[in-house]
């Protein structure tokens, strides 16, 4: 009877330290307000979840409007749901990756860190948006395919980025990332998200949910237990054979 409980013992062990070390969300942007002021058109860039900064850059503007609009966002508010709407993109054939907008966070403590955000594209928006990362705060660097919006006044929900396979991600008080447009692969020139619509300075991308997950950076005796938990149970499994 012993070998049985011990093994429900050592798997229940390894199961909470495994469960200690699994992905979380570390920041996350809803753009409610906070409290609910039942107005989409306030909101607020202090992050519902950990703590981070978000910034507008290459000369965009922004206000907020609602996040449920054009099919919605995957925000579960359904009184208050603000998003963070960005305006005055560069004219056309200009600026191509350096208007958009920026997210600071520090990943001190985390690794395999994974980032997703909802994205409202106007009809007369920029198509492609371009993900960037960096690892100072100041240089940035292109990371994955474009994202391509190519329907106008809809939400594209749960856009994601994975940086696990970056160590300087990992465990980096100075991690920030950018979401900006980009013009159409090959060309020299942004495309309208709209199919038939020209694209204008106007034009709006709005966001919501922008969150960060991240799992733990595991303490030496939470490796331990897991080393030790995996080498115990495959004794018993021996012994049982």
């Amino acid at each position: 009877m012993r070998t049985p409980l011990l093994a429900l013992a050592l798997s229940a062990a390894f199961g909470a330290a495994h469960a200690s070390l699994a992905p979380q969300t570390i920041v996350q942007w809803n753009f409610n307000s906070n409290p609910a002021d039942g107005n989409v058109a306030t909101g607020t860039l202090v992050p519902n979840t950990g703590t981070g900064t978000a910034s507008l850059i290459g000369g965009t503007t922004s206000t907020f409007a609602s996040g449920a609009a054009g099919g919605g966002s995957t925000d579960p508010a359904t009184v208050d749901d603000s998003g963070w709407n960005t305006s005055t993109y560069a004219a056309q054939g200009a600026g191509d990756r350096t208007r958009g907008v920026q997210f600071a966070v520090s990943t001190a403590g985390w690794l395999d860190v994974v980032v997703s955000w909802d994205q409202r594209h106007s009809n007369t928006a920029a198509r492609h948006a371009q993900f960037q990362y960096s690892l100072d705060g100041l240089s940035f660097v292109d990371h994955g395919a474009l994202f391509v919006g190519n329907l106008g006044d809809t939400w594209f929900n749960g856009r994601s980025v994975n940086l696990s396979t970056i160590p300087g991600v990992n465990d980096n008080p100075n991690f920030a990332f950018r979401i900006v447009s980009a013009f159409a692969p090959g060309g020299t020139g942004y495309v309208a998200s709209s199919t038939g619509s020209t694209y204008g300075t106007a034009g709006t991308w709005r966001f919501d949910m922008v969150s960060v997950q991240a799992a733990p950076v595991p303490e030496p005796e939470a490796y331990a237990l897991l080393l030790a938990g995996l080498g115990l149970l495959g004794w018993v499994a021996r012994r049982r054979a």
